[in-house]
């Protein structure tokens, strides 16, 4: 079992909202209207980590241990809300996010291949690991920037426990689980042939409620995401390349191959998969 490991190393490293965030650190006069809304916007979607759970816990019924993972998953990413709106509640409670406003981001996604989910969420981590170290430098105020480097610090920890998720499923799935890792990868690191942004959050997860069924889709402004990264924090190419080349890191170690680039992960992918079909 991983859990009883994870939550140890997690446990050692947990931040304390009330000791480890320097609240006495905060300048009014570094903090814009612009800003304190982004902020809004992404207690919301961290709450999205609610539904998210319950669809683990759906399709990942069969594998208790993974299940106990996302106690703890569960407990931080909606910590991460709870910090950003305690700070709005501080400096900018106009700006507090209603419980309308988060509830709307609650909704059924629908069941999809358990793999295919796990390695996602695992490419989410790494993106998000880089859009929090990038808005932290954007943000001129202190104690916000440091609540997006605890925030980014705990994403990229939660990746890691994911990688140990995957590297289980390999041993108990093998070509299965590479395949569906493969394809996921794939598709999260071809940024450059689309212009949405590649996180679970942003892709449609609900048949029946098409076009509205994702997570950006219930927020009170559903385009925010995009000018966010754009034009805002300004995620560009070389930010975008850190998160590539640590998929592409990440899966050349767990495959035992090397992948230089999107195109040589998809060969691999179509070799993979026809040594699974030919296994079938």
């Amino acid at each position: 079992m991983i859990y009883p490991d994870a939550f140890l190393s997690l446990e050692r490293v947990r931040w304390n909202m009330a000791q480890d965030v320097p609240w006495d650190k905060f300048d009014s006069a570094l903090l814009t209207d612009e800003q304190a809304a982004t902020i809004k916007m992404n207690a919301i979607t961290e709450w999205s980590a609610l539904p998210a759970t319950e669809m683990f816990m759906r399709d990942f019924h069969d594998d208790s241990d993974f299940s106990a993972f996302m106690s703890v998953w569960f407990y931080e990413e909606q910590k991460h809300a709870l910090v950003l709106m305690e700070y709005l509640r501080r400096f900018r409670p106009d700006m507090m996010p209603t419980e309308e406003e988060l509830h709307a981001v609650r909704f059924e996604f629908d069941p999809a291949p358990p793999m295919e989910t796990l390695m996602l969420h695992f490419c989410g981590e790494m993106r998000l690991t880089q859009w929090y170290r990038c808005a932290g430098q954007w943000h001129t105020e202190p104690v916000i920037k440091h609540i997006y480097g605890l925030l980014s610090g705990d994403e990229a920890r939660h990746g890691g426990i994911y990688f140990r998720y995957m590297q289980q499923s390999i041993d108990r799935l093998g070509n299965e689980a590479r395949v569906a890792f493969a394809k996921v990868g794939v598709l999260m690191t071809s940024a450059s042939r689309t212009a949405k942004a590649l996180h679970p959050t942003n892709l449609h997860v609900n048949q029946s409620m098409f076009p509205k069924d994702t997570v950006q889709s219930h927020l009170p402004d559903p385009a925010w995401l995009e000018h966010w990264l754009d034009n805002q924090i300004k995620f560009d190419s070389q930010w975008e390349s850190k998160v590539i080349n640590t998929i592409l890191t990440k899966l050349s170690n767990l495959f035992g191959r090397n992948f230089a680039n999107t195109k040589e992960l998809n060969h691999y992918r179509k070799e993979v998969g026809t040594a699974a079909t030919a296994t079938s």
